[in-house]
């Protein structure tokens, strides 16, 4: 049976997708978030639906590289030292999902949501009457020598065995579809099919504008717990069928209820340059550095890595800073002066997965969180599931890899 009326908690681009697919259902739907749309990781990130990242963070490749990673405090992937021991009991699940027994399952789980995701990405595109702000513009993963190409490939083998197109590249062939590129960048690969958004945080507004239009509402209020049948907020409590879509807060709120979820803070950075800082034609990953550089019609945005600090460290905009020099280096043609620094909260659970399903205990309480870096990319196919859920017909995938309850 359909719930009557349903709460999502979360005003970023997934709490606001499930809210506009539950909302085209035929559900009476209220928002709640406690700053508005678009205030979270939705507004900073880098714009792309990244259908082709099928493999999870946590891997044997990245466990080994790890090490390198933390001795440099501005690299690809770092630990503040004030946080170091309260992330212990997460890194031990982290390394637990990086046995290639999981790691092959979490592949597997992952692909499937990608096809859910791309699958209906259009479709609710086309719905919301935002199709015009879609580009296919591909994408370009860049090597520093021959040893660092061939360290990606068993990375593509999976993806060809997926049905991913893409193409290697060398030399010449690189300038021609990316002009500028540093030398040292020898060998690349392209994936065509790879789409992005003009700009997220455009778009997420957007999606609270169609949302609005629908007849639906959003309150700005803190979503304070869980209670039974609805939720405790800062301007009172609201009945009804709860979705937890609160990014990097969730937890917390599961917590309300009784219900320990371990998810962590991928704290990413960006610098968002002027349009003309440079002729970018693609997205442009320096998957060794840990960052990307993409072309939004607010600017190029250079950004990315991973710092795992919580919620509560104040940020560390060095590590804007050292991307944006590794950038200068790597497009010696770009222009960094102007440019506007941000930081924000990506939630991420330890083996890459989100979080969708009943909260244990409490089928009332549906979760939409836990995407990492992936929340633009799965934000429609994580609300037609959602969508499913709430109106009781059977998902599109099986959701037992994604259930809030695996980490028990």
């Amino acid at each position: 049976m359909a719930a009557r009326e349903v709460i999502v908690v979360g005003a970023g681009v997934v709490g606001l997708s499930v809210a506009l697919e539950a909302q085209a259902r035929g559900l009476s739907v209220r928002v709640i978030d406690r700053e508005g749309p678009a205030a979270g990781a939705s507004a900073g990130n880098a714009g792309a639906f990244a259908f082709s990242d099928i493999l999870p963070l946590a891997s044997p490749r990245i466990i080994r590289q790890a090490p390198k990673w933390l001795l440099d405090p501005l690299g690809p992937l770092s630990i503040r030292p004030a946080y170091a021991l309260r992330i212990l009991p997460w890194m031990w699940r982290f390394w637990r999902a990086s046995w290639p027994a999981q790691v092959r399952a979490s592949t597997a789980a992952q692909t499937e949501m990608m096809r859910v995701s791309q699958a209906t990405l259009e479709p609710f595109l086309d719905r919301a009457g935002l199709a015009n702000m879609l580009r296919r513009d591909g994408q370009l993963q860049v090597y520093e020598g021959e040893r660092e190409f061939r360290a990606s490939l068993p990375g593509w083998q999976a993806r060809e065995n997926e049905g991913i197109a893409f193409r290697h590249l060398k030399g010449e062939e690189i300038a021609d579809l990316q002009p500028g590129l540093s030398p040292r960048f020898t060998h690349a690969t392209f994936t065509p099919g790879w789409q992005s958004i003009a700009d997220p945080k455009d778009y997420t507004l957007a999606l609270a504008e169609r949302f609005r239009a629908g007849g639906g509402e959003i309150e700005i209020a803190e979503a304070e717990a869980l209670v039974p049948g609805g939720v405790k907020t800062s301007a009172g409590e609201r009945a009804g069928q709860v979705v937890l879509a609160a990014g990097a807060y969730s937890h917390r709120l599961a917590r309300t209820a009784g219900v320990r979820i371990p998810l962590e803070t991928e704290r990413g950075y960006n610098t968002t340059l002027p349009a003309g800082a440079f002729d970018l034609r693609m997205q442009v990953t320096f998957g060794g550095h840990g960052f990307v550089i993409s072309r939004l019609s607010s600017g190029l945005r250079v950004g990315g890595a991973v710092e795992l600090g919580g919620l509560d460290l104040p940020p560390n905009y060095a590590r804007a800073d050292a991307m944006l020099k590794k950038a200068a280096e790597f497009l010696p043609g770009l222009d960094i002066s102007g440019g506007t620094q941000w930081m924000g909260f990506r939630p991420s659970l330890p083996d890459t997965l989100p979080a969708i399903g009943p909260l244990p205990g409490r089928p009332d309480v549906i979760c939409a969180f836990g995407h990492g870096h992936l929340g633009l990319t799965q934000s429609t196919g994580t609300a037609a599931l959602v969508a499913d859920l709430l109106t009781g017909q059977a998902p599109a995938i099986d959701l037992t890899p994604f259930s809030p309850g695996r980490f028990s």
